[in-house]
C-alpha cells in the first residue's frame, strides 16, 4: 500500500499520456502507412537500407506487445511502440504497381464496343497517371473516345485502325515516375471471302490436286477445315488428303473418282468463334486418261526457321502429292525426336508439347513411294523471354555514399539492359556509370533521389524491376522519448541509443549532468548501446543519450529501475497417470509486488493452443501469482514435459515438470516373415513402447485376398508372452498370399497394431477340399450332366488346378474318371448312345494340382437326360369362339421318355404354307390356348407339339377351325327414349347383317354413370330395353349389336342428366336432336329445386 514507487509511477504515466496525446494529434493515420508498417532498422539511419517493391503491402507488420501490457509501466512502454508505429503510417513512398496492363485481344463484333486497359498502383501520396500509345503520350481531353478512371484507360468506340499497338502506363508522384510493362492491344476479326465465283479445277484421276483457300482478312490466325459439296459434311483428312493450318489450302496427294463434287474452305476465329464459308471450287476429272505412278513432291512444309517460345506446342507440317500415296517419316538430324512428340493426321503434322531449349535442332520431314523419295529440312529454335535473377530493391542512403544497384535476368538471345528514372532513359555520364545490368552512382546526392527502373529486354519481350532510391538528409529524433526501462536485480541492462539522422551522428552518453565514465562494468557497445554489467538499486535513474549531426541534435531519457529477481515453482514436478485420467499443475511465482506477472503454459516447448485443445487444457488463475494448468481425460501424446514461463516487465523465469502416462503398448516394430511352409509362417518382430505398463501378450493377425480384413490367427506356442519376439502363425491355407502384424496387450488395454508385413505366399500343397453340391440331371438324350460348386481359390493349394470327374452306372463296378483342367469350371457333360434316357449313374467329384490328387466329394445318384418329348399330344380340337379367335385344346401325350414342360401350338390358314403360319407357347404345361388377331370367316390348319429344354416333339396332326363372320358394321341408329322417373325406355332400329357378316343375335346396352367406376350391361333379343337409372346423375348409353362373330360397332353416345322427381319424354329423334334433348334436360334440372 505505501510503496514509494506508486507517485513515481502515476507521473510517468500522465507523462506518457501527454506525449502519445500530442504524437497523435501531429501525426494522421492512412491506410497507405499502415501497409508499409515495419520494424525499426539499425541504430543509424546512415546504414544502406534495401527492400524489395514487391513486398510493399504484402501484410500488416504486427509489433510485438509486451504480454503484461496491464501494467502501467509496461503500458507506457506500449504507448512509446504505438507512437514509433503511428510515424510509420505516414512515410510517403513513391508508386508501387498494383496492376499492370495486359495484351488482350478485343473481338470487333463485340456489342460493347470499350477495351478497359487496367493499370493501379500505391504511393503516398497518391500517384497520378498517364498513358502512351506506341511512345505516345495520349491525350484523353482531346479524345472523347479516351477517359481515365482511377489509373484505368477506357477507350469507347475501339478501332482497330487507330487503337491497335502497345500502350505504356506511366504512374508518378512527388516522389517519382515508373512505367508500365508493354501492353499490346490487338483486335479479332475474320472478313467475308470475296463473292466472286471460283474457276474449277480438273485433273485426271491419280494426280495430285491442291485446293486454294485464299482466307480474307483476319486476326488472330484462323481454324481451316473444308465442306465437301454441303454443310456439314466435312473432309477427313487421311493419309491422301491433308489441311493444312499454315495456308489453309486442301491436298489431295492422289485424286480418285470419289472426290469430285464441289469444296468450299470454312474458317473460324478461336476468339470470336465466327465461320465464314468461301465460294466452292467444283473438282472433276479428266477424261482422258488416267495419271500413271510419279514421285512424291512435298507440296506443304514447315518453315527452313522455325522460332519458338518455351512452353507452347509446336506443330510442324509436312504433306506430298505422289501416286502411290506417299509415306511421310520424320527424324531429327544428331539427335532424337523427343519422346512426347506425338504424330498427327497421318504423320503429316509432328506436334511437340511443352517445347524446351532441349528440343531446338534440326528436324527432317521425309515423303517416300515406290517412285522414289523427296526430304526438307527446317531448324526449329526455342526462344525465352527474359526472366529476373536478381532485382532491385528500394534503398535508403546517407548523402556522399556509393550507390551500387544490379539485376540479372536470364532469356534466349540473352538480354539487353537499360536504365530508366522518372521513366527516363539514363546514360553512363558524371557520378553514374551504367554496365550491363550493374548501375554506380557515387557520392550520391539528394537530387539522386527518385524512381529507377531496370529493363531486361531480349527481341521476344521485356521485363522491368523497380526499386525507390532516397538520399536521406535530417537532424537526430528519438521516436520514443523517453524510454522507461525495468531490469533485474544482478542481471545485465541494454539502454539502446537508435536515433533517426542523415548523416550519422555522433553519440554521447551521460546520467544527470555529467558524462558517463566508461569502465569494466559500464561498456558502451559499437552500435551505441550502453550496457550495466551485475545492475544492483544503485544503477537506477535517468541515462540521456544525446545525438548531433550538422542538420541539429537531439537528446533521449532512459528512466532504469532495478527490480529483484523473480522465482517460479512448478509443482509436482513429476507425476504418473493412466490414460483417461485427469492431473492439475500449479505454477507459482514470487516476484516484486510492484510488478504484475504473466504466465504462459508450454508443452514440449511449444505453446499450448487453449482453443485447439480446450478439450484436454484448461488454465485456471487462483491467485494473481499463481496459475494451476488442468489436464483431462489424459491420452497416450498427452506425455512429455511441461513448461510455465512467468513473465514480468523485468524479468522472465521458466519452469517445468515431466508428465508421464501409462497406457496400451505402442505398435510393435517392423514384422518379418522369416521362414514360410504349406501352412506356417516363422514371424519375427521389435518391442514396441509399453507405455510404463509391461507388454503381457502379442496376438499375431492375418490378411489374405480372401479373408474379412484382419484376422487373428492360431500360433504355436498358443500364447505369445510379452517377452517373446518371434512366433509361428499355424493353420495356413496353402498357396495363398498373406501380410501379417502384431497387436500388443498390457494390463491397461490392448494397442495400435504394427505396419503390416510384405505380403508373402505359402508353399503348394496337395488340394484338401472336394467339390459340394454335387448334382446333376437334364441334358439331351443319351448325355449325362455333372455340375458341382467350384472350390474357392482360396483353397486349390496351387497351380495347375483342376477336377477329376469320376462316374459309373449303378449296379457296375469300376469307375470312368475324366479331367476337368479349368479351376473355374462347374459342369462336365458325358454322351454315350448306349445308356438309355433316366439311367442312375453314381458320380463324384475329386480335386488334384501340380502337386498330386486331392479328396473326392460324397457319392451321389444322378440320372442322364430324359430327352426331348418323343410323343405326341392327343386329342387336338379347334373350334372358333368369334371372327378372331380360335380355342384349341388337347390331351398331354402318353407317358414315355421326355416329357413336355411346355406346348407350342402352330397356325396357318388353309390357303398358305406352314411356313408362313405363327406360332404360340404356353406359359406352363397348359393344355388350352385362345389364338387371336386372325382373320374372319377363314380356315385355319392347326397342330400342337411339346416340348423341354432338350428339344420339341413331334407335331399332331393338323385340324381345321374356320373363324366367323366379322360382326356388322353398322352401328344401331334412331335411338329413342322416354324418361319417367329413374327409368328410361330405349329402342332403335334393328341392324341388319351384310352377306359377308354374322347374323345379329342381340344386342348389348352399355350404362355408364359419369363419375363412376361400376358400368351396367343390358342384353336383349329385341331392339328396345328398360334401363333403371339408380340415382340422379349424369349417365352415358351405348348400343352394339352382338353376332357369332362378336360385338359390333356402337352407336352414338347417349347422355343424360337425371336428379330425383325430374320426368322427361322423348319422340323419335336424330342423333343431332338427342344432343338438345340432353341439353333440355339439364336446363329442367334447376327448375326441380324450385
Amino acid at each position: 500500500m505505501g510503496s514509494p514507487w506508486k507517485p513515481f509511477l502515476l507521473l510517468s504515466v500522465i507523462s506518457g499520456l501527454s506525449d502519445l496525446a500530442r504524437a497523435v494529434a501531429a501525426r494522421p493515420i492512412s491506410y497507405a502507412a499502415v501497409l508499409r508498417m515495419k520494424p525499426d532498422s539499425s541504430s543509424s539511419a546512415h546504414d544502406s537500407r534495401g527492400r524489395s517493391r514487391q513486398h510493399r503491402g504484402g501484410g500488416l507488420v504486427t509489433p510485438d506487445w509486451p504480454a503484461f501490457s496491464s501494467h502501467p509501466l509496461s503500458a507506457l512502454n506500449l504507448l512509446s511502440s504505438q507512437e514509433d508505429y503511428r510515424s510509420e503510417e505516414s512515410e510517403e513512398f513513391g508508386p508501387v504497381f498494383i496492376h499492370e496492363p495486359d495484351d488482350i485481344m478485343f473481338p470487333l463484333s463485340s456489342d460493347e464496343k470499350k477495351v478497359v486497359m487496367h493499370c493501379e498502383a500505391r504511393g503516398n501520396p497518391p500517384p497520378t497517371y498517364r498513358w502512351f500509345i506506341n511512345g505516345t503520350e495520349m491525350d484523353s481531353e482531346a479524345d472523347y473516345r479516351y477517359s481515365l478512371i482511377d489509373g484505368n484507360l477506357v477507350i469507347m468506340n475501339a478501332s482497330e485502325t487507330v487503337d491497335h499497338g502497345k500502350y505504356q502506363c506511366r504512374a508518378g508522384n512527388s516522389f517519382g515516375t515508373v512505367l508500365s510493362r508493354d501492353a499490346l492491344l490487338q483486335f479479332a476479326y475474320v472478313g467475308a471471302f470475296s463473292p466472286k465465283a471460283r474457276g474449277g479445277v480438273s485433273v485426271r484421276e491419280g494426280q495430285g490436286v491442291v485446293l486454294m483457300c485464299t482466307p480474307p482478312p483476319h486476326s488472330p490466325e484462323i481454324i481451316y477445315s473444308w465442306v465437301f459439296n454441303e454443310f456439314p459434311s466435312f473432309v477427313a483428312e487421311d493419309s491422301r488428303r491433308f489441311i493444312s493450318q499454315d495456308t489453309g489450302n486442301l491436298y489431295i496427294s492422289k485424286v480418285q473418282p470419289s472426290d469430285v463434287g464441289s469444296y468450299i474452305c470454312l474458317v473460324k476465329n478461336p476468339v470470336t468463334n465466327a465461320r465464314v464459308l468461301s465460294p466452292p471450287t467444283p473438282l472433276t476429272l479428266k477424261t482422258d486418261g488416267v495419271m500413271g505412278e510419279y514421285e512424291p513432291k512435298i507440296e506443304v512444309h514447315f518453315s527452313p526457321s522455325v522460332l519458338a517460345p518455351k512452353g507452347v506446342t509446336v506443330r510442324l507440317e509436312c504433306f506430298a502429292l505422289g501416286n502411290p500415296v506417299p509415306t511421310i517419316t520424320w527424324r531429327k538430324i544428331n539427335g532424337n525426336i523427343p519422346k512426347k512428340a506425338r504424330l498427327r493426321k497421318s504423320q503429316a503434322v509432328l506436334e511437340i508439347p511443352n517445347i524446351q531449349l532441349e528440343d531446338s535442332g534440326i528436324y527432317e520431314c521425309k515423303a517416300e513411294n515406290p517412285r522414289g523419295g523427296t526430304a526438307f529440312k527446317g531448324h526449329l529454335q526455342v526462344y525465352t523471354l527474359p526472366q529476373w535473377v536478381r532485382m532491385i530493391n528500394d534503398t535508403q542512403m546517407d548523402s556522399g555514399e556509393k550507390l551500387q544497384w544490379e539485376c540479372k535476368a536470364m532469356g534466349r538471345p540473352r538480354p539487353t539492359y537499360r536504365w530508366l528514372r522518372n521513366g527516363l532513359p539514363l546514360t553512363s555520364q558524371g557520378r553514374l556509370e551504367l554496365h550491363n545490368g550493374e548501375m554506380t552512382i557515387h557520392k550520391v546526392q539528394p537530387m539522386d533521389s527518385g524512381m529507377y527502373q531496370c529493363v531486361a529486354e531480349n527481341k521476344y519481350g521485356s521485363i522491368y524491376s523497380n526499386a525507390e532510391l532516397k538520399i536521406l538528409a535530417s537532424a537526430p529524433i528519438f521516436v520514443p522519448n523517453p524510454v522507461r526501462v525495468i531490469a533485474t536485480l544482478g542481471k545485465d541492462v541494454l539502454l539502446e541509443c537508435k536515433p533517426r539522422a542523415s548523416p550519422k551522428p555522433r553519440i554521447t552518453w551521460k546520467r544527470g549532468d555529467r558524462r558517463i565514465q566508461l569502465n569494466k562494468r559500464i561498456i558502451l557497445l559499437r552500435n551505441n548501446t550502453l550496457k550495466i554489467v551485475n545492475s544492483s538499486r544503485a544503477d537506477e535513474g535517468n541515462y540521456v543519450c544525446r545525438a548531433e549531426n550538422q542538420l541539429g541534435s537531439a537528446e533521449m531519457t532512459a528512466m532504469l529501475w532495478v527490480k529483484e529477481a523473480m522465482r517460479v515453482a512448478l509443482s509436482p514436478s513429476r507425476v504418473e497417470v493412466t490414460v483417461g485420467e485427469s492431473v492439475v499443475l500449479s505454477c507459482r511465482a514470487t516476484h516484486d509486488t510492484s510488478l504484475d506477472v504473466a504466465f504462459q503454459w508450454f508443452f514440449n516447448q511449444k505453446p499450448i493452443n487453449f482453443h485447439h485443445d480446450g478439450g484436454h487444457f484448461e488454465s485456471i488463475q487462483t491467485q494473481s501469482s499463481t496459475v494451476d494448468l488442468m489436464i483431462r481425460s489424459i491420452l497416450l501424446k498427452h506425455a512429455g514435459k511441461y513448461g510455465c514461463r512467468a513473465q514480468t516487465s523485468a524479468d522472465t523465469v521458466f519452469a517445468e515438470a515431466e508428465l508421464l502416462v501409462r497406457g496400451p503398448p505402442g505398435p510393435p516394430g517392423v514384422v518379418i516373415v522369416e521362414e514360410i511352409t504349406e501352412t506356417t509362417a516363422t514371424l519375427s518382430w521389435t518391442r514396441g513402447l509399453d507405455n510404463h505398463s509391461p507388454i503381457s501378450t502379442y496376438n499375431l493377425q492375418a490378411r489374405s485376398p480372401f479373408s474379412l480384413g484382419w484376422q487373428t490367427v492360431k500360433t504355436d506356442p498358443e500364447t505369445v508372452t510379452g517377452d517373446m519376439e518371434s512366433a509361428m502363425a499355424v493353420e495356413l491355407n496353402p498357396w495363398v498370399e498373406y501380410e501379417f502384424r502384431v497387436v500388443a496387450s498390457n494390463a491397461i488395454g490392448t494397442g495400435d497394431p504394427s505396419a503390416p508385413s510384405r505380403g508373402v505366399r505359402t508353399k503348394e500343397a496337395v488340394p484338401s477340399v472336394a467339390p459340394v453340391n454335387v448334382s446333376g440331371g437334364n441334358g439331351r438324350r443319351h448325355e449325362l450332366v455333372i455340375s458341382w460348386e467350384p472350390v474357392s481359390e482360396e483353397f486349390q493349394n496351387g497351380e495347375g488346378f483342376g477336377y477329376i470327374v469320376a462316374f459309373r452306372a449303378n449296379g457296375t463296378r469300376g469307375w470312368k474318371e475324366k479331367m476337368v483342367t479349368s479351376a473355374d469350371s462347374t459342369m462336365y457333360k458325358y454322351r454315350d448312345e448306349t445308356f438309355p434316357p433316366l439311367t442312375p449313374f453314381e458320380v463324384k467329384v475329386g480335386v488334384y494340382n501340380n502337386k498330386g490328387d486331392g479328396p473326392f466329394s460324397k457319392v451321389v445318384i444322378i440320372h442322364s437326360a430324359e430327352g426331348e418329348p418323343r410323343e405326341l399330344p392327343i386329342d387336338v380340337r379347334a373350334y372358333s369362339i368369334s371372327s378372331s379367335e380360335i380355342r384349341v385344346t388337347w390331351k398331354p401325350p402318353n407317358p414315355g421318355p421326355g416329357k413336355p414342360r411346355r406346348y407350342e401350338v402352330s397356325f396357318w390358314k388353309d390357303s398358305e404354307q406352314e411356313e408362313s403360319g405363327s406360332k404360340q407357347q404356353t406359359v406352363r404345361n397348359e393344355t388350352s390356348m385362345i389364338l387371336t388377331g386372325l382373320e374372319g370367316n377363314s380356315a385355319y390348319l392347326v397342330t400342337v407339339k411339346g416340348f423341354n429344354s432338350i428339344g420339341h416333339g413331334p407335331p399332331s396332326a393338323a385340324v381345321t377351325a374356320k373363324t366367323r363372320k366379322a360382326p356388322p358394321t353398322q352401328s344401331p341408329n334412331n335411338l329413342m327414349w322416354i324418361q319417367e322417373g329413374n327409368n328410361v325406355s330405349l329402342s332403335w332400329d334393328p341392324v341388319k347383317a351384310k352377306a359377308n357378316e354374322s347374323d345379329v343375335i342381340g344386342y348389348m346396352v352399355l350404362l355408364k354413370q359419369e363419375g363412376r367406376a361400376h358400368n351396367q350391361v343390358t342384353r336383349t333379343i329385341n331392339p328396345s330395353t328398360i334401363l333403371s337409372l339408380p340415382e340422379g346423375g349424369t349417365y352415358v348409353i351405348e348400343v352394339r349389336a352382338l353376332s357369332e362373330g362378336g360385338e359390333g360397332a356402337v352407336s352414338s353416345q347417349l347422355r343424360l342428366v337425371t336428379s330425383s322427381g325430374v320426368r322427361a319424354k322423348s319422340h323419335q329423334c336424330s342423333v343431332h336432336c338427342q344432343r338438345w334433348t340432353a341439353l333440355l334436360l339439364v336446363l329442367l334440372v334447376p327448375l326441380a329445386s324450385w
